[in-house]
């Protein structure tokens, strides 16, 4: 046997699909299939605990295996394995939309406490900005999620060691922003307005052009939405910088989910 064709068996047998022809070429190979497995599993339970925690060791473990076999390790570190198990969770839960909406909360929350670091902007510094040409940029962490379920709320409870309260659909889909502000990766539930307005500020659309679309879409009507959005943001330091001058606008940074 070739050595190209070895590293592809014993790589099928890792990812149970066994193959004779390693076990002959190596000899018992169950060893590293089952501690390959296991600590995969173990990157999985770790990350999502929560998930774990409301689906169940069976329903979890189910899950993770699917996941491995189908997404193997593709980075030198296994701390940021987990992206995409969400999807995974999504295609084998289709019906109940808060396993994968939780799961993707938990992992947005792990790469937020693990992204770049970014200062927030001083509201003091909002006194003579020209609006008009001032553009917003968030801090890199910032990530935003649509969300049809009580995710959030499943979160909160399984976080304080207390009773999550039954699935449901929520009647108005919304969404979640993830950030870190200071060492603390945070989340909020959001509506349709604010969710609108961040994704145009990550697109780097300009403050007037998010008032503009906001109001064009009957989303703010007197400028009171913005006004009460861009509030929120900057005392949740979302914020990283405002510039009003096209020779020193920063480039935009995104921490998108993904």
């Amino acid at each position: 046997m070739k050595l190209p064709d070895l590293q592809s068996d014993f790589c099928a047998y890792l990812l149970d699909r066994p193959n004779r022809a390693a076990a002959e070429a190596v000899g018992d190979l169950s060893v590293y299939h089952h501690a390959y497995r296991a600590q995969l599993l173990g990157v999985l339970r770790d990350t999502f605990e929560k998930s774990w925690s409301w689906l169940g060791d069976d329903a979890f473990e189910a899950a993770a295996h699917a996941h491995i076999a189908a997404h193997p390790p593709s980075s030198w570190t296994l701390n940021v394995y987990g992206g995409g198990f969400d999807r995974t969770l999504a295609g084998l839960h289709p019906d109940d939309p808060e396993v994968a909406e939780l799961a993707w909360l938990e992992w947005t929350l792990r790469r937020a406490f693990d992204g770049p670091d970014a200062g927030a902007f001083d509201p003091s510094g909002l006194a003579g900005i020209d609006w008009e040409n001032a553009v917003l940029y968030p801090v890199p962490t910032l990530a935003l999620g649509p969300v049809t379920s009580n995710c959030a709320a499943i979160w909160s409870a399984l976080a304080e060691g207390a009773t999550p309260p039954p699935a449901e659909r929520q009647p108005i889909a919304g969404a979640i922003r993830v950030w870190r502000q200071g060492l603390s990766a945070r989340f909020r539930s959001i509506d349709a307005a604010e969710e609108r307005a961040a994704r145009l500020m990550l697109e780097g659309a300009g403050f007037a052009e998010i008032c503009a679309l906001l109001a064009a879409e009957g989303l703010d009507e007197g400028g009171a939405e913005i006004g009460r959005i861009l509030g929120a943001w900057l005392q949740d330091g979302l914020i990283a910088a405002i510039s009003d001058h096209d020779d020193d606008r920063l480039p935009i940074s995104s921490g998108g989910p993904g």
